[in-house]
């Protein structure tokens, strides 16, 4: 009788679909594959190494990190393990140990763990481990440095530096199938195009990525690209280069559209991916850097909270008497 006088209520939502934090990372983890695998077979043992060692390290901090919070572990989330691998993709093959150690702990203990870990983190770990690490050692993670003594088994160095240094005329002698099938120097998962555009399919198609994000990022980084062509044709590469090179398909697909760094609904989604791409591109022909996808999604990181306030006008809003 006592417990009767009580009103008993509960949140919502009431009915749940049956995904979770895990079984999103693990489906992105198999969607990167081909990638990994690809560059791992193209770069031999050193990329083997520094992908391992960046997975290990990454789970190694979150155990650490969550034993001084106090906090259950979540190893079996798969959420270190996934910054992990992404950050390995970024990275080429002749990367220092003690970098990718750095890097990870960047990632796991600034980037994640420090805001309260999965799901609080305002910017992409991964690329805040990647923006320190490009700031503090440029040299090693420049691909033609790193690479420039590497036994590859083609020729072809980074597509987009020739640009930066020789404009229009740096873009030419790339072919389009040798830049879907990762033919020059880049990061160990970032190159393979075909296997990253699959992945990326295989995301939307599961509904684990919304198409918003990468559509637009990719339209924003043509027709920018476009632009810059149409007004000094002789100074910079062709759009469709700049779609299929650097970090432009591992951004669309597996950077950008991070889940607590990017909005939730569909018009600050495309805003959010077309000025990403709008920034990629300017960082790329104006900027300092020669890819400019990692400073351009942090930037629109920050923008993010602004961005997804944007709202559809409410029903009957303005009506007298509504």
């Amino acid at each position: 009788m006592f417990r009767d006088r009580y009103f008993v209520g509960k949140h919502a939502p009431f009915l749940h679909n049956g995904s979770s934090v895990a079984a999103r990372n693990w489906s992105i983890l198999f969607a990167a594959l081909p990638a990994v695998v690809f560059g791992i077979l193209q770069y031999g043992a050193p990329a083997l190494g520094v992908t391992a060692l960046s997975i290990s390290s990454a789970m190694i901090w979150e155990t650490i990190m969550k034993r001084l919070r106090r906090r259950p572990h979540s190893l079996l989330t798969g959420d270190a393990a996934l910054i992990g691998l992404l950050l390995a993709m970024l990275m080429p093959a002749t990367t220092p140990w003690w970098v990718v150690v750095i890097g990870t702990f960047v990632a796991i203990v600034i980037g994640k763990e420090i805001y309260g870990g999965t799901g609080c983190n305002p910017f992409n770990p991964v690329l805040v481990a990647m923006a320190v690490l490009m700031l503090s050692w440029k040299g090693i993670l420049d691909f033609e440095r790193a690479l420039v003594s590497y036994d590859m088994d083609f020729t072809m160095l980074s597509p987009l530096a020739a640009m930066k240094n020789f404009g229009a005329a740096g873009a030419e002698g790339y072919a389009l199938t040798d830049m879907l099938l990762g033919r020059y120097a880049g990061g160990i998962g970032s190159t393979f195009g075909i296997g990253l555009l699959a992945g990326g399919v295989y995301l939307v198609a599961r509904g684990i990525v919304r198409w918003e994000i990468p559509v637009s990022f990719l339209a924003g980084v043509f027709f920018t690209a476009l632009i810059f062509k149409i007004a000094a044709p002789d100074a910079y590469g062709p759009p469709l280069l700049h779609l299929v090179t650097g970090y432009t398909l591992i951004a669309a697909f597996f950077l950008a559209p991070e889940d607590s760094s990017s909005p939730v609904n569909p018009v600050p989604m495309i805003l959010y991916g077309a000025g990403a791409g709008f920034l990629t591109i300017l960082v790329r022909n104006i900027g300092v850097f020669v890819d400019g996808c990692v400073f351009a999604i942090l930037m629109m990181n920050v923008a993010n909270p602004l961005i997804d306030k944007i709202r559809p006008r409410a029903l009957g809003k303005g009506i007298k008497h509504a």
